[in-house]
């Protein structure tokens, strides 16, 4: 319980990182802001044209942003406005990570990006990836996303913590709870679950349960051979389609 949150949270912390692999053609905005309780966060907005869909992206637990080069091109590539934001703690984000700091800091992206020009609030979708799933539904719990995104994510930290230590009690010692289960059937954002069928970190049945739990309108969209940090790699242009797809059909018109 003493080193909980050094099991959960594994932050790159500026300049380690893919900083100095910025390609020029990747025409990303520094953005700085604050949490409610006075943290500075750093964050990379990458635009498209005002009528875009934008998204909030909460990445998984370790790293940061710089390592999302990749995903950051491809989003931005199926015509999405892309926020990507570190946690405090992360990159150059000031802080320490804890579960309640990093819905805060979840919060605060949300609403940063939609109070910038240029952004149409209505139009604002929520996605996050494995942790940052955790923090994607809380976010959407709290405030009215146009749409809420999915990836690799959990029911609740106790659930994975079963899966893995099955044999020892530490599921019912954790103070870190991250239940989204219950969080999500107060969700009424149109939902999108996306999961590799081979996932050993996150096994797929936990993105199934979370999903089980929320309130239509959902879809699940199972990647097959995907494993934990591989899913839209293996999804491919697939996976980027499905993102398209459901975007177009959920958000309201600009």
């Amino acid at each position: 319980m003493m080193f909980e949150e050094q099991f959960i949270f594994f932050p790159a912390v500026y300049p380690d990182g893919n900083y100095q692999f910025i390609p020029r053609s990747l025409s990303l905005e520094d953005h700085w802001f604050t949490t409610k309780d006075g943290l500075r966060l750093h964050g990379w907005l990458l635009r498209a044209d005002s009528t875009s869909p934008a998204l909030v992206v909460s990445h998984g637990n370790a790293g940061n942003i710089s390592h999302r080069l990749e995903l950051i091109r491809q989003l931005h590539r199926i015509g999405c406005t892309v926020f990507i934001y570190d946690y405090r703690g992360y990159g150059r984000s000031e802080g320490s990570p804890s579960e309640e700091g990093v819905y805060l800091d979840g919060i605060a992206a949300f609403d940063y990006l939609a109070s910038l020009d240029g952004i149409d609030p209505k139009r604002v979708a929520l996605f996050g990836q494995s942790l940052g799933g955790a923090v994607a539904v809380h976010v959407a719990a709290k405030r009215r996303p146009a749409a809420l995104i999915l990836e690799a994510t959990f029911s609740s930290a106790r659930d994975v913590a079963a899966e893995h230590y099955s044999f020892l009690p530490a599921r019912f010692f954790l103070r870190s709870k991250f239940d989204s289960e219950s969080k999500i059937r107060t969700v009424a954002a149109p939902l999108l679950v996306l999961h590799g069928s081979v996932d050993s970190i996150i096994p797929i049945t936990l993105g199934r349960k979370l999903f089980d739990a929320a309130n239509p309108p959902k879809e699940f969209f199972e990647i097959q051979g995907a494993s934990h940090n591989d899913v839209y790699l293996v999804g491919g242009e697939r996976y980027f389609q499905k993102l398209h797809e459901f975007l177009t059909t959920v958000l309201p018109p600009p």
